[in-house]
């Protein structure tokens, strides 16, 4: 693989999709790790040298979602090179992805996430507000936790029923706000420091701490939640900000929402990303004719 070819093919994902920085750091090392095992280098690697290379690291025990992430990692590299002119073929073209069996989202039930919600009442003053308006958001809007802690407060003016969200690769989106996140919202802010906790600067974050970052901490609000699922009577392994987005995600297919729509409030670029959600549709047809079909009990018509 010349070093050309490579810096070309990660600038563009940067400048053509917007790539985030771990983003961009993931592919470079899938692709010269790829490089340092394929005999001659990736520049002139055959298709065959790409199969035996994708076989050895399922030999080699890495999970098949692994593989097929180099394996994406390969077939977009050569897609570019073969597009931009560094090589005249398309090796990776017909790489089999390995199998892999779809992982069902873990997510709470609607009387767990009631028994959450009831539980921050356990907490006091700021502490009960500022937890409240992080489970109202987290559950209410499907947020992601980064996007969450990196709300500003110019993100959430008073007054409007929707968010403006920062999401991967700097895409932005607008996020509906219901009724009760909303209420947190403005309970939160009525309470908040407009100082930063630790020194005399203004915050301009919705969440203000005393980290590097100047806001709460992906890690600092898994442990809030922690502490509250405990308090609720719940594993604490099973709540996490993405559990609480998986809920999100699920209950609202589970009240009718449908695929696109949620791909776009959750933010994905793609929408077979939204689809791991379709186990919600398929007992949702699997119960509607178990329940209302005349053969289905056994009675006939």
């Amino acid at each position: 693989m010349t070093a050309t070819a490579l810096d070309a093919f990660l600038e563009a994902l940067v400048v053509e999709r917007g790539a985030a920085v771990n983003t961009v750091a993931a592919y470079r090392r899938d692709l010269e790790d790829a490089g340092a095992a394929v005999g001659g280098g990736l520049e002139v690697a055959g298709e065959e040298d790409l199969r035996g290379y994708l076989a050895g690291l399922l030999q080699d025990g890495l999970s098949p979602r692994t593989v097929s992430r180099r394996r994406s990692a390969l077939r977009q590299f050569f897609l570019f090179c073969a597009a931009e002119g560094y090589r005249p073929d398309n090796p990776a073209d017909r790489l089999d992805a390995p199998k892999i069996g779809r992982p069902l989202p873990r997510h709470l039930a609607v009387q767990e996430l009631r028994a959450l919600i009831e539980a921050i009442e356990s907490y006091d003053g700021v502490a009960r507000l500022r937890l409240g308006c992080i489970v109202e958001l987290l559950y209410g809007t499907g947020l992601r936790v980064s996007e969450l802690v990196g709300l500003a407060m110019s993100d959430v003016p008073p007054g409007r029923d929707w968010l403006t969200v920062r999401g991967k690769g700097g895409r932005e989106r607008i996020v509906p706000v219901g009724g009760p996140a909303r209420a947190a919202i403005d309970a939160w802010k009525a309470v908040r420091h407009p100082r930063h906790a630790g020194g005399g600067k203004r915050s301009r974050w919705l969440f203000p701490s005393r980290s590097k970052q100047g806001h709460l901490t992906r890690r600092r609000v898994g442990q809030l939640l922690d502490e509250l699922a405990v308090r609720a009577g719940l594993d604490p392994d099973r709540v996490s900000p993405h559990v609480m987005r998986h809920a999100f995600a699920s209950h609202l297919l589970e009240g009718g929402a449908d695929l696109r729509s949620l791909q776009q409030l959750l933010g994905h670029a793609d929408i077979a990303t939204t689809q791991i959600y379709t186990h919600v549709v398929e007992e949702q047809l699997r119960r509607t004719v178990f329940d209302h079909h005349p053969l289905a009990s056994g009675s006939g018509c």
